[in-house]
């Protein structure tokens, strides 16, 4: 077992993250960057040096997970939510249940809960946020955010939901109240459900194609009959039908 296996069984044993289900190449690259930033010459040593320092455990974590998000990303895909998708949808179920999938530091469903908040009263708005990175979550419920997060956001939703301080910007109280954060593996841990609609965007890319089918049918599964799965602008699905779904719009698939 080379060095690369040793540390993916390891890492599984300690986290239950399954690194083998990442694309190899891309995972790689990116420990190998934080290693060799280190001073350490393979992953032997990394996993060594992370079992005695827990701020190296957060930060290999972070690459493990990548966390990217910013508010409103791709806007175009949000506007057809809004307009297109959300009308069907809440004439379905006025009170939608919707899952905001690996959902990083909060960005996508604190933008998915301003984006309802057009439509029904905020207490009608119910989402559930998880991901596996349990720091990337605390910094999800603190609800303060960079000015580059904020970057395609809305000046309208800007002033709305978020008040300036110092620095930073910080979420309005009444949008944090309606979205519950929690901790899930999406490859390892049972899906919740039934969900009018399911949000995972920008990280279905990072998997190996066979979890990708694995992931498509537990999504399916999670969905009610006519329930949406948003994916990312470079997540299409090819031959959506294998896995139970239509296309509705350009990364909307719903459930048949």
């Amino acid at each position: 077992m080379d060095d690369y296996a040793q540390f993916i069984a390891k890492v599984k044993r300690k986290t239950g993250i399954d690194l083998s289900l990442y694309k190899e190449a891309q995972m790689k690259r990116r420990l190998a960057a934080l290693y060799a930033k280190k001073g350490l010459n393979s992953f032997t040593e990394l996993f060594a040096a992370m079992e005695k320092d827990p701020a190296l455990w957060h930060e290999c974590l972070d690459r493990m997970t990548i966390n990217v998000s910013e508010f409103y990303r791709n806007a175009k895909r949000w506007e057809v939510l809004e307009q297109t998708i959300l009308p069907r949808l809440l004439a379905e179920n006025p009170r939608p249940r919707v899952w905001s999938a690996a959902c990083s530091t909060g960005e996508e469903p604190y933008t998915l809960a301003m984006v309802l908040a057009q439509h029904v009263p905020l207490p009608r708005i119910s989402v559930l946020a998880t991901d596996i990175d349990e720091n990337a979550l605390a910094r999800a419920r603190l609800g303060l955010y960079s000015e580059r997060s904020l970057a395609e956001l809305p000046e309208a939703m800007r002033k709305k939901f978020f008040t300036k301080d110092g620095d930073w910007y910080k979420i309005d109280d009444k949008i944090k109240r309606t979205v519950t954060f929690e901790k899930h593996n999406l490859l390892a841990d049972p899906f919740p459900g039934p969900f009018d609609l399911i949000v995972c965007r920008n990280v279905l890319i990072y998997f190996t194609e066979e979890a990708k089918r694995t992931l498509y049918r537990k999504f399916h599964a999670a969905l009610r009959p006519g329930g949406v799965l948003f994916v990312g602008s470079t997540e299409q699905i090819f031959n959506p039908g294998l896995y139970g779904f239509e296309v509705e719009e350009t990364f909307f698939y719903r459930r048949k």
